[in-house]
């Protein structure tokens, strides 16, 4: 017997692939959870929640991990989010399809902070480059594998 469809919880404010979640939560019956700091447009082609947190430092990133679990989906590039997330058993992926799981979210963090650490002493500038058509399609894919393993009542396994 199939699993119900998964909720994706959406760290949404400045997500770039909401349009592609909606085709797919749309098409497989998933419920989409937005969680913003402002209020957003909700869509009309799929069940949508907006759920507007205050905008205290980390709000939307508490609501999310507080409700995510092992048969939910977490669509963030907020890494120390994806980190809590991944330790409550949600499945999670980045905006470019890249999924976080136990095994590389450490590592993410590790560069992270080396990173941030390059900002601050002047070394490096700049931040991620722009979201290609490569990286959306990268995500819808990674995301409908995602939501058809869950509903099968397993865990995806990424590539």
């Amino acid at each position: 017997m199939a699993a119900p469809s998964p909720n994706i919880y959406v760290d949404a404010d400045a997500c770039p692939v909401k349009a592609e979640i909606y085709k797919v939560a749309g098409r497989t019956g998933c419920k989409v959870w937005l969680v913003a700091n402002a209020p957003l447009r909700l869509p009309t082609d799929c069940i949508a929640e907006l759920v507007v947190v205050s905008d205290g430092f980390d709000a939307a990133d508490n609501w999310i991990a507080d409700h995510a679990g092992a048969t939910d989906i977490v669509v963030t590039a907020d890494i120390p989010l994806a980190d809590r997330c991944v330790k409550r058993d949600a499945v999670v992926i980045g905006p470019t399809g890249r999924p976080f799981t136990a095994d590389s979210v450490g590592s993410a963090l590790a560069t992270r902070a080396l990173m941030q650490d390059l900002r601050d002493m002047g070394v490096v500038s700049g931040g991620n480059a722009p979201m290609s058509q490569r990286d959306k399609s990268q995500f819808l894919q990674a995301l409908d594998q995602a939501v058809q393993a869950l509903k099968a009542g397993r865990r995806p396994r990424f590539r």
